[in-house]
């Protein structure tokens, strides 16, 4: 069993006892987060749509992280202009814990 579920403008594909990390949420450690749900597959039993709506995934919160650094770098040839910059993209990490 496992749902598609939609959180900071993109869609995970998860199943109970995973691990995701997701865009940054503002909810603390230990706190229990439900998920807007797109669609569940049971199966061979699909509910998409209002149907699925109605279902819940529960997840609860294991940690806020920063991932690996990017470095963003802009160049314009022939002109003497290079600029660098780094970014961390922060995140949290959730554990489903029911798809109901």
């Amino acid at each position: 069993m496992y749902a598609v579920v939609e959180t900071g403008g993109k869609q995970y594909k998860v199943s109970v006892d995973e691990l995701v990390n997701v865009e940054k949420l503002e909810a603390n450690v230990g706190d229990k987060v439900n998920l807007k749900v797109l669609m569940i597959v049971d199966g061979d039993k699909v509910k998409a749509g209002d149907a699925a709506s109605k279902s819940v995934v529960e997840a609860e919160v294991v940690e806020h992280g920063k991932d690996k650094k990017l470095v963003v770098f802009k160049y314009k040839a022939k002109k003497n202009y290079r600029r660098t910059q780094g970014h961390r993209q922060p995140y949290t990490t959730l554990k489903i814990v029911s798809i109901k």
